[in-house]
């Protein structure tokens, strides 16, 4: 049976866990119902995003990718995420998680699991992964320090300690990151990046990668699941860039769920007994990026002026459906979330005062800008980016928009030497875990450069001051009263909303569960 655990619990106990994963595949209460998996058919997955190709769950940061991991490996706890109760959790490849000391964490994990590959899962396994995970040279390297500042010891098989003491970072921090990434066989690791990890996903849940074929990845039920054999045979997850396209594929029987609906699609779906609409406040906040690290948005004065420029509400009236307001840089699910005071809002006069300021009075002597987003992956991208090039351009800004297929889009996304492409940048990021240094840490600090390239010594510092607090309690107090409102004062982003994720399904999937980063749970016991 899983355990449970509410949000005042969470936050009062330091024995308890808050680490996650964004799909939670142990509660039978919301896994597929029995109408599907009576037909005996695989459930045929339509994405809204490429694929990289490179299948090593530190290689990449494609939510795509993500989704088939929840399918495939296994995390030590899993999160819902919902907005009543953002830090609840359940136990999976861990059965407890108890902090010792302030730089001491001890995990115990579940016996009698197998990988796919039938390595019997164990202690070395959840070190392996955590130690290579913590690599600085990991493109997701997600945890507080790296490989050097922690001390790994497996008492016996099925028991972890963490050690922070060499990093001078507390044990706690382990409680939201160290399920996040999932658990990788240490066989697999010891082949390094270019090994078997690079070639296919063997994980412990209840889908076994088989191939890929182009654009279709091909998974298969795993008969040695630990929580029963699943009633679907297999899934079959293949990439669609174009939404009409998906949700045609739909309507004619070809696809069984499709993501990212247009809210327009949400309307002429509703009244159709054959298809069923899922709709959630998600762990994804969309942003337009500036390029920090080159002129002009090097200077926060016109970071700020851009953010002044623009009118979020506007933006939140074209998504209808498919937005939720977020005045913060984080999702309301994430761990301190607060409606910061001093988040810029929509102000032509601070706009210009600041664009004066920089010595650019109304826009002038400021260089050609480039605005990239996609189309076809998140909804209503090219409309609100047209709308944020006209609010940029009556202000001064002398703005293009570029429109990009999704694997273009993601091909010019992040920072690279002189700046990356362009200079403001559409994306969402989202991490299925309530770690708020998931975004923050990720993309403000001077030791990540993922999309901004942002180097800020005050900004580091307080990353640091809110990542080295001794308890939650103090983390949350200083990331809502001091490092959240210290970067909405520098803007290296600006939040335009909260995604709500919209997924469309036959009704023969009614039940199915879809977590707050898109993850699906489709593991119910045959």
């Amino acid at each position: 049976m899983a355990t449970g655990m509410d949000r005042r619990r969470f936050l009062q106990s330091g024995a308890a866990v808050a680490g996650a994963a964004g799909l939670l595949q142990i509660n039978p209460d919301f896994l597929i119902s029995s109408a599907f998996a009576q037909s005996a058919k695989p459930m045929v997955f339509l994405s809204a995003e490429n694929i990289t190709g490179n299948w090593d769950p530190t290689a990449h940061t494609t939510l795509s990718q993500k989704n088939i991991e929840g399918f495939v490996m296994g995390f030590l706890t899993r999160t819902p995420m919902r907005l009543d109760e953002p830090g609840s959790v359940v136990y999976e490849l861990a059965t407890g998680i108890e902090l010792l000391d302030p730089t001491k964490l001890r995990i115990k994990l579940r016996e009698g699991i197998a990988f796919h590959d039938g390595k019997p899962f164990k202690a070395e396994d959840v070190k392996a992964t955590f130690e290579y995970g913590a690599r600085p040279d990991r493109p997701a390297q997600w945890y507080p320090g790296p490989t050097e500042t922690l001390t790994i010891e497996t008492p016996d098989d099925h028991t972890v300690v963490i050690d922070t003491s060499k990093g001078g970072y507390p044990a706690h921090l382990f409680m939201f990151l160290a399920s996040f990434l999932p658990i990788m066989s240490a066989k697999d690791i010891a082949e390094g990046p270019g090994g078997a990890l690079s070639q296919r996903l063997n994980g412990t849940g209840p889908f076994k990668f088989v191939a890929q074929r182009g654009n279709d990845t091909v998974l298969e039920v795993f008969d040695g699941y630990f929580r029963g054999k699943p009633a679907i045979p297999g899934i079959n997850f293949t990439f669609v860039g174009d939404s009409t396209t998906r949700m045609l594929s739909l309507l004619n029987g070809q696809a069984s769920i499709v993501e990212r609906l247009e809210p327009e699609q949400v309307a002429s779906l509703q009244g159709n007994s054959a298809i069923a609409v899922n709709k959630v406040v998600s762990v994804e906040n969309k942003y337009l990026w500036f390029r920090c690290s080159k002129p002009p948005f090097n200077d926060p004065r016109l970071r700020l002026a851009a953010c002044h420029a623009i009118d979020r509400e506007l933006i939140l009236e074209v998504l209808g459906e498919a937005g939720h307001a977020s005045s913060d840089f984080v999702s309301p699910v994430k761990f301190g979330y607060i409606d910061l005071p001093n988040y810029p809002a929509f102000d032509p006069g601070e706009c210009q005062r600041l664009l004066a300021e920089a010595g650019f009075p109304k826009g002038q002597g400021l260089p050609p800008l480039e605005y990239i987003t996609s189309v076809g992956f998140y909804p209503k991208t090219k409309e609100y980016g047209e709308i944020i090039t006209a609010m940029l351009t009556e202000q001064g800004f002398p703005v293009s928009l570029t429109v990009l297929e999704p694997a273009a889009w993601n091909e010019r996304l992040y920072h690279r030497p002189g700046g990356g492409p362009g200079h403001m940048v559409d994306c969402g990021w989202s991490t299925g875990s309530p770690e708020p240094d998931l975004v923050l840490r990720t993309h403000f600090h001077s030791s990540s450069h993922r999309i901004t390239g942002i180097e800020d010594a005050e900004i580091d510092a307080s990353l640091d001051k809110e990542r080295n607090a001794p308890s939650l309690e103090e983390r949350k107090r200083i990331l809502q009263t001091e490092t959240m409102p210290l970067l909405a004062t520098k803007m290296p982003a600006l939040s335009l909303f909260t995604s709500v994720m919209i997924h469309a399904m036959r009704t023969e999937l009614t039940g199915l569960y879809i977590y707050p980063d898109g993850s699906i749970d489709a593991a119910k016991p045959a």
